[in-house]
């Protein structure tokens, strides 16, 4: 009789002593309440106290049983006034060492990641830094010193995310997106699509994009969003990151790394931005054959929120996600009708979606199903999809490339088959080096265009990555 069985009959908390509580099948929530009654908590580490990593803290502050152990920021003061912002009393992230954070219950606060490696009673690690180059190193610390990862760096992810994902399952750890930014719940939809059987035709997420955004720079940013000088200046705004949600950087990144978490494959030219409300999910993002704007069945995409002359899409899903389905035979189409989903004309092809994301106040969740479950919330499993660097603009030998959001450069997801026949830069690899070779607007950008000098330790692992993950196609060739 298997464990599931057992608890039909078994009040769950007669099982803890002779089986793991992680063994039990329970909910998270459950699971957790088991672990804090054990005086177990689960001990977290945190590297990036920016604002995905201020929301992670404002809610980890409530989760009785989850312990913040250490919160690790380049810049001690920005991480301190970050826990104050979001409630934290100051005895409380006061801890001198993560020893003295493990005795106390308190949390410390460290200018170096490599405290929070060196703690052993930390199970899990929360990259939030958003920087390529520090997060892959950081996942890579994490892994060797046998702690799970959760990947809220996304830039990191789709430039060398599945060899992360595979050093990791080697040691029996779990390498994580993370759930409540948009690519773990696009998985999660993609999950349950065909866990019910069905045949995922397109998968996305909603966003701001006019085509006029795409050559916009750290100076003109503002001007998109419709805020002046003024209200910039009041307010502690990056404008590298904004810019790189406007000009379309953002939208590749997180595609390319959905097409590796789920096998759905990037558009052959980049994503298309096609305006669609929900009403239209199921029309818009169904293949061409059938009447739809996707080149073919199984494509990642994004549902523009504006139309490209800059009228707003009526129910737009601006912050929302959406997988698009068909049914398989009449009776299915016939329950698409019956239940009340948005389907196509057709009726064959239907939609689902979440609304909203909130992405740090439900970061937890990933913390939880790596620890308690050995799951992760989306992985990047393959080398499906890459978001490479283009020119923003005519470019000659000398030029510096500025990376993501940059004046320079914007990034384009395409398949990986088509990056790797073009040896083209991934957009993390792509901030502070040379051109050697002159560049047109709206060219991809490869490595034989530029001078890598530095971080040749990612540039190695993404070149392994590469070979080691390369596309069945281009393999066999």
């Amino acid at each position: 009789m298997n464990l599931g069985a057992r608890l039909l009959v078994v009040d769950p908390a007669a099982l803890i002593g002779f089986a793991p509580v992680e063994d039990i099948n329970m909910n998270l929530y459950s699971l957790l309440s088991l672990r804090a009654s054990n005086g177990r908590p689960v001990r977290v580490g945190l590297i990036g106290a920016g604002k995905f990593g201020s929301m992670v803290l404002a809610q980890a502050q409530r989760i009785e049983g989850l312990h913040m152990v250490a919160v690790a920021d380049l810049n001690v003061g920005k991480a301190k006034e970050s826990l104050e912002r979001v409630g934290w009393p100051k005895e409380r992230y006061s801890a001198e060492s993560c020893g003295d954070a493990i005795k106390s219950g308190k949390t410390y606060v460290t200018s170096d990641a490599a405290d929070l490696f060196g703690c052993d009673e930390i199970e899990c690690i929360i990259e939030a830094t958003g920087h390529p180059i520090a997060g892959t190193r950081h996942a890579l610390g994490a892994i060797e010193s046998n702690k799970h990862v959760v990947m809220v760096n996304v830039e990191a992810d789709v430039m060398v995310g599945p060899i992360l994902a595979e050093k990791a399952r080697a040691k029996g750890l779990i390498y994580s997106m993370a759930y409540g930014d948009q690519p773990a719940l696009i998985c999660e939809l993609v999950d349950w699509a065909r866990a019910a059987g069905f045949e995922v035709t397109s998968a996305g997420k909603g966003m701001n994009f006019e085509p006029r955004y795409r050559y916009s720079t750290p100076d003109t940013v503002w001007g998109f969003f419709g805020w002046t000088e003024e209200e910039v200046a009041k307010g502690d705004f990056n404008p590298k990151m904004y810019n790189s949600f406007t000009d379309g950087t953002k939208a590749a990144i997180e595609m390319a790394a959905v097409a590796n978490g789920t096998g759905l494959d990037c558009p052959d030219d980049g994503l298309a931005f096609p305006p669609a409300g929900l009403h239209d999910l199921a029309r818009v993002f169904r293949p061409a054959s059938d009447g739809g704007r996707m080149a073919r069945s199984g494509l990642v995409d994004i549902a523009a929120s504006q139309e490209p002359d800059g009228r707003e899409v009526f129910n737009n899903i601006r912050y929302g996600v959406f997988v698009t389905f068909k049914a398989h035979n009449e009776y299915a189409r016939a329950c698409f009708k019956q239940y009340g989903l948005l389907t196509d004309p057709s009726g064959w092809y239907a939609s689902m979606w979440r609304p909203f994301h909130i992405i740090g106040l439900e970061t937890s969740i990933s913390v939880l199903s790596a620890v308690l479950r050995n799951e992760p919330t989306g992985c990047s499993k393959e080398f499906r999809g890459d978001a490479v660097a283009t020119a923003k603009k005519d470019m000659q030998p000398g030029e510096m490339l500025d990376g993501e959001g940059g004046y320079a450069v914007w990034a384009n997801a395409i398949p990986a088959t088509r990056s790797l026949d073009l040896k083209a830069l991934p957009i993390g690899l792509a901030h502070n080096v040379k051109l050697k070779r002159p560049i047109k607007k709206d060219q991809i950008v490869s490595f034989d265009d530029v001078e890598i000098v530095n971080d040749l330790d990612v540039v190695g692992l993404r070149q392994e990555m590469e070979a080691r993950f390369r596309p069945a196609k281009i393999a066999a060739e």
